[in-house]
């Protein structure tokens, strides 16, 4: 009596429900489909591909390594010898500078004591010239002064010899 109590239990309806189950698990759960599909694509790219990307990585190591233990610091070491080559240039080119900056200053000291010295000798040498000019004016104007005398004192000898001609 319990066997026909339970629904799927000898009935037609459980080849039913096993070809629901099977058409479900086909049509609607893809695990199976997609853990295949995983395991081909691993299978195809280490088969393909092998272990490149692994050598890859080792030769990159391995080439990083020795750029640290071998090439840097030889060129450390290089670029110290350098730098300290060119700091000692570097170095004398600065003293050399300073040195032609001390002697343009010098140069350009002399020249304007010369310059200073060439305005104090034309000063003096215009003060000399003004004091001549001074005396020469006055010498000219007592000759002047002098002529003027003389050509009254010969004017005023006209003026009395002419006077004496108009009394005829």
């Amino acid at each position: 009596d319990r066997r026909r109590d339970s629904p799927a239990a000898g009935s037609p309806i459980q080849p039913i429900i096993k070809d629901v189950g099977e058409v479900y698990s086909r049509l609607l759960d893809h695990r199976p489909v997609i853990q295949g599909e995983i395991r081909y694509f691993v299978k195809e790219f280490e088969e393909k591909r092998g272990l490149r990307e692994l050598r890859v990585l080792e030769n990159l190591k391995t080439t990083i390594f020795e750029t640290n233990d071998r090439v840097l610091p030889k060129c450390e070491q290089a670029m110290q010898d350098n730098l300290s080559e060119t700091f000692k240039r570097l170095q004398a080119a600065n003293a050399m500078i300073h040195r032609l900056q001390e002697r343009e200053c010098e140069a350009r000291k002399l020249q304007a004591d010369k310059v200073m010295a060439r305005e104090e000798k034309c000063i003096a040498h215009w003060e000399e010239f003004m004091k001549e000019q001074q005396s020469k004016r006055a010498e000219v104007d007592e000759e002047h002064r002098k002529a003027m005398e003389r050509l009254k004192e010969q004017y005023s000898e006209m003026e009395k010899e002419l006077a004496k001609y108009v009394s005829f």
